[in-house]
């Protein structure tokens, strides 16, 4: 998908100067991106200052940008393999007065954490999916949160993390079945702390495919 004439026009402002055009799409975007980066890190800060690096990295590469591919396919990337590479840096500066005039950018909300009005039972799920995604590999927990809670093809992930198709497949493949196995120990521990009480169901989230020749 290519840049929207809006995102370019947002983006050639930006490279006139006019940086508070750079805060459209900061404004724009964040909110998108927050929650994968959440279930990256399994840290509501750490996903933050992600979040941050990856669009100030973006605003200093913003002349790579060419429009191939949308701006938050783009700064998607960037923000991935910031969280694999551990190549976060230390800011002197936030990243806020850049792009804004403000002092940071704001957190996005994240409704499954902090809406006590969804189920419980749901809270309890999707704590327990995350502890289970905490555990596996960096990269594995990658393929699974961009296939399965993204949506990306395998194609797609492929471009985002610069690997073969055949490496993704591989990689989700090993993934999935960690992931299950983890999953069922987590479910088996937590039921045993229920008692008599009923247990989160962990099947809505898991994934059911473990054939990594079939997308």
């Amino acid at each position: 998908m290519t840049g929207s004439d809006d995102e370019l026009s947002l983006i050639e402002a930006c490279r006139a100067g006019r940086t508070e055009a750079f805060g459209v799409l900061v404004q724009r975007y964040q909110n998108r991106l927050y929650p994968t980066m959440l279930r990256l890190t399994g840290s509501a800060d750490d996903a933050l200052d992600l979040l941050q690096d990856a669009f100030l990295r973006a605003f200093e590469k913003l002349d790579g940008f060419h429009g191939e591919s949308s701006f938050y396919t783009w700064v998607y990337r960037i923000a991935v393999n910031l969280a694999l590479s551990g190549r976060r840096r230390r800011r002197s500066f936030p990243i806020g007065p850049l792009v804004r005039g403000e002092s940071t950018i704001d957190p996005p909300s994240d409704p499954t954490r902090t809406d006590p009005s969804l189920p419980l039972e749901r809270r309890e799920r999707d704590a327990i999916i995350q502890r289970a995604l905490d555990s596996l590999a960096d990269d594995h927990r990658a393929v699974v949160i961009m296939k399965e809670y993204d949506g990306l093809r395998y194609d797609e992930i492929a471009a985002t993390l610069g690997v073969p198709v055949g490496t993704v497949r591989s990689r989700l493949h090993r993934a999935r079945l960690e992931l299950r196995d983890r999953l069922k120990g987590l479910a088996s521990t937590h039921e045993a702390g229920l008692g008599a009480q009923t247990a989160p169901d962990l099947s809505l989230g898991v994934p059911t495919d473990v054939n990594p020749g079939v997308p």
